[in-house]
């Protein structure tokens, strides 16, 4: 192969690798916005978290689904502007889902200002009451099975922390549905008296 060639190779391949470096870095996590929280209590992939209340933009959902039912869907139509005033909301971390519902946090500044309206009649607004939430982080896939199993080892978790559920199941997600599974983000989440 000639010089010219593998110059004009080598000069693709940085090109290519530059894109999906900074792709990644603005789809990724870390560029948004996350819900806000205190760790109390750290042990390996546990926490015992204080959250701050928060406003929800929040829609129903078939938690089996994750999303492919329409109500990531809709609820990234409200952010793009679908509202009364047709206002663009920054995208936030984590996609909160429990059964029946998928919600997105609301920018903290979007929410003291009064977050706007949603123009879908399946679309809501709502208040999140910060508290305490035993939570259990882990990376894959939200596969039902793995969801069962992790709530199961939260659960078991809490037991031995004395922690008394106060609330149902919630899973967090925190990366876009193109995030290889061992990078991603998740969590079970469950509010402790």
């Amino acid at each position: 192969m000639n010089r010219s060639r593998m110059l004009s190779y080598g000069i693709t391949a940085l090109a290519l690798g530059t894109t999906l470096y900074f792709g990644w870095k603005f789809t990724a996590r870390s560029a948004y916005e996350s819900a806000r929280y205190s760790v109390i209590i750290a042990e390996d992939n546990f926490e015992l978290r204080d959250y701050a209340d928060h406003v929800l933009v929040s829609t129903p959902m078939k938690l089996e689904s994750q999303g492919n039912d329409g109500s990531f869907s809709r609820l990234f139509r409200y952010i793009s502007g679908d509202n009364r005033e047709q206002q663009k909301v920054a995208m936030t971390t984590p996609v909160f889902m429990q059964q029946g519902e998928m919600a997105f946090v609301v920018p903290e500044q979007i929410a003291i200002g009064g977050a706007p309206e949603p123009e879908n009649e399946r679309v809501q607004l709502r208040n999140r009451l910060g508290g305490k939430f035993a939570a259990l982080r882990f990376s894959g896939r939200m596969q039902t099975s793995a969801l069962v199993e992790r709530e199961n080892d939260l659960r078991r978790w809490m037991e031995k922390q004395n922690l008394v559920a106060a609330g149902p199941v919630e899973f967090a997600g925190y990366d876009p549905p193109w995030t290889p599974g061992m990078l991603r983000r998740n969590e079970v989440l469950i509010r402790v008296e």
